[in-house]
């Protein structure tokens, strides 16, 4: 016989689940990034997947370069086939992230093996992550792990501390001088 009370329960957790979920697909938030290529959210709704990943590239990329001149920078972290962080500064592993939306086991899974393994080589793992409109579960997850965590302005003001160097203001100055063509 079933017990209707569990099977209320596990409706009622998923129910809590979805509803914690970020829908972005009205989403009219802009980025930095964004400004700089012109890309507005309707046109990055049109492929939410690609915009995600290639400003998630871009975002990689100028963080790198901005610490790059440092005497304590390193590149990536490799494991086998795995990068569990994208650059190292003095004591901090760095990965970088244009926002985390997913909250699938897999993904936290990864996330939580990486901070553990970062630890253990003495390093603070960090994650700077762009947007602000990150799942929140995963962010928390993150942080049980073991992962500062930056958000929007304060990963612009981490990459100030640690390099010196203001990507935020740089940005600001390129808005729209790198338009996407339509």
């Amino acid at each position: 016989m079933n017990n209707m009370g569990s099977l209320d329960d596990i409706l009622t957790r998923y129910q809590t689940s979805f509803s914690q979920k970020i829908h972005a697909e009205e989403n009219e938030d802009y980025d930095v990034l964004m400004d700089v290529f012109g890309i507005t959210p309707e046109l990055k709704r049109e492929n939410k997947q690609y915009w995600g990943r290639e400003l998630g590239k871009c975002w990689e990329s100028l963080v790198i370069e901005s610490c790059k001149g440092l005497d304590t920078f390193q590149s990536a972290l490799k494991n086998g086939v795995d990068e569990p962080c994208d650059l190292r500064v003095g004591k901090y592993a760095i990965d970088t992230k244009y926002r985390i939306g997913s909250g699938d086991s897999g993904t936290l899974k990864k996330f939580r093996q990486y901070g553990s393994m970062l630890q253990d080589e003495g390093y603070i793992p960090v994650f700077l992550f762009l947007r602000e409109d990150n799942l929140k579960t995963a962010v928390s997850t993150c942080k049980k792990a073991g992962w500062e965590i930056y958000i929007g302005q304060e990963s612009f003001d981490f990459i100030k501390e640690i390099s010196g160097f203001d990507l935020q203001d740089y940005l600001i100055r390129k808005v729209k001088m790198f338009k996407v063509k339509s």
